[in-house]
């Protein structure tokens, strides 16, 4: 027993001893390898040391750059979003899908007048720029339009009352000069109504409902 024993000391030691012997002759190696380098060969790779430390750096910098600029980049999307939404908001308000206020004119027509003589009107107030027109509560888009004899008329399948109340969104003195100029719709419409009367008036803030029509296309598709 006490043989064994002094034989596993004696292999752990020798063992032990060998793996130092080992490491010392690695590490002669290593700093023989360096003291065996010219002055030269130092020199170069001490160079492309710091070549490569500076190859490091730079990508250092420029992922630096990335990250700030993707930073950038997602605060941008935010205020994109933003933005697409007010513009979606802009032409749903212009198609006719969302109701809308703002500045612009308030036409009475108090007497009976036919369809055409609404469509004077309504004509000459989009060449004037009107960005949204409604009569009562019709929001006048795409497809709606005044028919129907004096007294009879019907705009988007509802009859007309009497005055007739016609709103139109847009420069309030553009919109009513256009209306109201010599030779303009109003002054036609009076020599052919004289008992008709129509006022105009420009108001801060008006508003015309969203249209109840569908506004998808039947025929038409958008061309990409």
């Amino acid at each position: 027993m006490r043989n064994s024993s002094g034989r596993l000391v004696m292999g752990a030691v020798l063992f032990l001893l060998g793996f130092l012997v080992v490491v010392q002759a690695r590490s002669q190696s290593t700093d023989q390898g360096l003291a065996a380098l010219s002055v030269q060969d130092l020199t170069e790779l001490v160079a492309n040391v710091t070549t490569r430390n500076n190859e490091l750096r730079d990508e250092i910098r420029t992922l630096e750059i990335q990250r700030e600029t993707i930073q950038q980049a997602v605060q941008r999307g935010d205020t994109s979003a933003v933005q697409v939404r007010a513009d979606l908001n802009r032409i749903e308000g212009w198609s006719g899908a969302m109701a809308v206020v703002g500045s612009g004119v308030q036409v009475t027509i108090a007497g009976p007048v036919p369809g055409d003589a609404i469509e004077l009107l309504l004509n000459e107030l989009r060449n004037a720029g009107a960005e949204a027109i409604a009569i009562g509560d019709t929001r006048v888009v795409a497809g709606v339009v005044a028919t129907g004899p004096a007294g009879d008329v019907v705009v988007g399948g509802r009859p007309l009352d009497n005055p007739v109340n016609l709103v139109a969104i847009g420069q309030p003195q553009t919109l009513a000069g256009s209306l109201t100029r010599a030779g303009g719709p109003i002054a036609q419409l009076a020599a052919r109504f004289p008992d008709v009367t129509i006022a105009v008036t420009a108001e801060d803030e008006v508003s015309a409902p969203a249209t109840d029509r569908s506004l998808v296309p039947v025929l038409g598709h958008p061309k990409l």
